[in-house]
């Protein structure tokens, strides 16, 4: 195949997945707009710092999320995963481990965590949804059993490089985002896609589909308890229940961001932008003065009319 034919067929592929991702990036930058008027500050470096802080917990959980509906699974154990990432992190940090050993303590914990759910799905063929809730409280117990209430150490000097004035938080966003895009080069990464748009065709095809669930568990694990450890450096502390709003905010990021829950639909930039919207909508309307009644119902508003509008009108298109 020619070089020319190939740059043709992979700007048809790119094209097909990014299909629909220009109405949300179009929401998206109109929020921004709307955030950048009723907040000004947000145009400096600390308010950008600050702002970025806040999205970058739930960018990560929302990759973590992504990676496993991508795959055609799900995981209701990212909550808790954050919380005990957190935990884990105040508890290990002061002691001889210091903040080196803390991160390496929470990076194993969310991979052989996030490895043993996927194991436990792949190999006793049970649904995800099923293991990953029982997992949720059983990683939810560890938690606070480790830490019955909110405290622990973590350096200030941790606190302020990562939580500080500085967007430290969104050049390691950056760097996540090419560390995927590499990923996704390998057959490892390609294989994400394949299982979860064809497991029967992808395997047939060579790809290791189980070796692959495994995987894709195992890093959503990771993103997750990192998420944790970052919360941690904004709070100075542990928290054995800070991480329980992350699960449904992730599955709701994912979606906005056009994945779908069947596998192999949708992209990872689709994904951050989806969780960057939530972000924003959140600021907007706190600065708007919406009660937070109010703002549940709104947001809960937007996201069904994100999800239900492109159905609408590929259900339109098909018919002409």
């Amino acid at each position: 195949m020619s070089t020319i034919s190939s740059s043709r067929l992979y700007g048809s592929i790119q094209l097909r997945r990014n299909r629909g991702l220009a109405g949300l990036y179009l929401v998206v930058a109109g929020f921004l707009i709307l955030y950048a008027l009723l907040f000004p500050g947000i145009l400096t470096i600390g308010g950008f710092s600050k702002f970025t802080q806040n999205w970058f917990p739930l960018a990560l959980v929302t990759m973590a999320q992504a990676l496993l509906m991508l795959n055609g699974g799900i995981t209701l154990a990212i909550g808790p995963l954050v919380s005990l990432g957190a935990v884990i992190a105040a508890t290990t940090m002061q002691g001889a481990l210091g903040v080196p050993g803390g991160i390496v303590a929470v990076a194993l914990a969310g991979l052989s965590i996030g490895a043993a759910i996927g194991a436990i799905v792949t190999h006793l063929r049970l649904p995800a949804i099923i293991v990953t809730l029982a997992g949720s409280f059983i990683i939810g117990g560890v938690a606070l059993i480790l830490l019955p209430r909110p405290g622990g150490f973590i350096p200030d000097w941790l606190s302020t490089v990562l939580a500080g004035h500085t967007p430290v938080a969104f050049l390691l966003l950056v760097a996540i985002l090419m560390l995927w895009k590499v990923f996704l080069a390998t057959p490892l990464g390609l294989g994400i896609y394949a299982a979860g748009d064809n497991p029967v065709g992808a395997f047939r095809s060579g790809v290791p589909v189980e070796r692959v669930k495994v995987a894709a568990f195992a890093l959503s694990g990771l993103l997750s308890a990192l998420a944790g450890l970052f919360v941690a450096a904004q709070t100075g502390s542990g928290d054995p229940v800070i991480g329980t709003p992350f699960t449904l905010n992730s599955i709701a990021a994912a979606v906005l961001g056009g994945v779908g829950f069947l596998g192999g639909k949708g992209t990872m930039r689709g994904a951050i932008c989806g969780s960057l919207l939530l972000s924003v909508m959140i600021n907007v309307m706190f600065f708007l003065g919406f009660p937070p009644v109010a703002q549940y119902v709104a947001q809960g508003l937007i996201i069904v009319g994100a999800v239900a509008v492109p159905e609408i009108l590929g259900a339109w298109r098909a018919k002409r």
